[in-house]
C-alpha cells in the first residue's frame, strides 16, 4: 500500500515552466532532460513495485533532516520483517558486469 504518493518535484516543475516560457541554455536544458527521466524512472519503479504481493508500506519521496543536513529517499518500502530503501536511477545503455567492476 502506497501511503505516500510520488509527486512532480519543485524542481521539476519550476524548470518546465521555464522551459515553456523562453529558451533555456544548453546546460539547463540538458539538466531538464536529466531530472525529468529521472522522475520518469520512479514512476516506473512505482508501477513495478505496486505488484508487490507481500503485505507493505511504500513511502516515496521523503525528505529527512539528520544533524541539520537534508538528504532524500527516492522510495521506503516497509515490511514485517525488514525495510528496504531504495534510490531510483533510470540509465540507458548497455552494462557489462565482469569480476568485481
Amino acid at each position: 500500500m502506497i501511503l505516500k504518493p510520488r509527486n512532480h518535484s519543485l524542481e521539476l516543475k519550476t524548470f518546465q515552466s521555464l522551459d515553456a516560457r523562453t529558451n533555456l541554455e544548453s546546460k539547463e536544458e540538458h539538466y531538464l532532460t536529466n531530472i525529468a527521466k529521472g522522475f520518469q524512472g520512479e514512476i516506473m519503479f512505482d508501477q513495478w513495485i505496486k505488484n508487490l504481493s507481500c503485505d507493505s508500506l511504500v513511502l516515496n519521496d521523503l525528505l529527512l533532516d539528520c544533524h541539520h543536513t537534508l538528504f532524500q529517499i527516492d522510495s521506503l518500502v516497509i515490511t514485517p520483517h525488514t525495510i528496504y530503501l531504495f534510490e531510483v536511477k533510470n540509465y540507458e545503455g548497455d552494462f557489462l558486469l565482469e569480476a568485481d567492476r
